[in-house]
């Protein structure tokens, strides 16, 4: 699931349940915020990582690329374990 997916899901999942709390809501809003904030910053990393690549197809060298990537790649994954995790107690919750 996209994390845009994601947070549509959440969001009517969010406007049928009645029974939560307000504290509940404001901390599930307060997740979706951070979440939209680092698909932001994603972005921007997967910008830069275009950038980089077209750079050294030109022949620049870039000696720290490749560990840089492994970190954004693994910053990506941790994004989507806790989307998963929201999203899966979400389904609980509902069922």
């Amino acid at each position: 699931m996209s994390v845009a997916g994601f947070l549509a899901y959440s969001a009517l999942a969010a406007a049928r349940d009645r029974s939560r709390t307000a504290a509940a809501i404001a901390t599930e809003r307060d997740v979706l915020t951070a979440l939209f904030g680092v698909r932001r910053q994603l972005d921007w990393a997967g910008s830069n990582v275009n950038q980089t690549v077209k750079a050294l197809n030109s022949g620049a060298d870039a000696p720290h690329f490749a560990a840089a990537l492994t970190d954004l790649r693994r910053a990506a994954q941790a994004v989507q374990r806790a989307a998963d995790r929201i999203t899966n107690r979400q389904e609980e919750q509902a069922a």
